[in-house]
């Protein structure tokens, strides 16, 4: 059965919200909302796995039912861009680093 909760808003607030829960709330699995919250997303790493999951379909809402207007498509693209903003957030720290240490030198 397909569930109520669309895949698109569960994605964009799993991207943005997600160290809080919030796409937990939003998907009916309010007591792991909760914890994810007091833990700020298992410090990032459970966020990060629901990120996952949802970009290639394996997230459910509370009753088991796969997310209405799942696409593939959209869910891989999601998970491209984060990767891209991660490699150019290391970027940016190995650079920032090189030049506050030849500035220092």
């Amino acid at each position: 059965m397909e569930s109520k909760k669309d895949y698109l808003v569960t994605l964009v607030l799993s991207f943005f919200l997600g160290g809080l829960g919030i796409h937990r709330f939003y998907t009916g699995h309010i007591v792991i909302g909760i914890v994810q919250l007091l833990t700020c997303g298992g410090c990032g790493i459970w966020a990060l796995i629901d990120f996952i999951n949802l970009c290639f379909g394996k997230f459910v809402d509370s009753e088991g039912n796969q997310l209405a207007d799942y696409n593939p498509k959209v869910g891989k693209t999601f998970f491209y861009v984060f990767i891209g903003l991660i490699i150019i957030g290391i970027l940016f720290s190995f650079i920032g680093g090189s030049l506050i240490a030849a500035v220092g030198a």
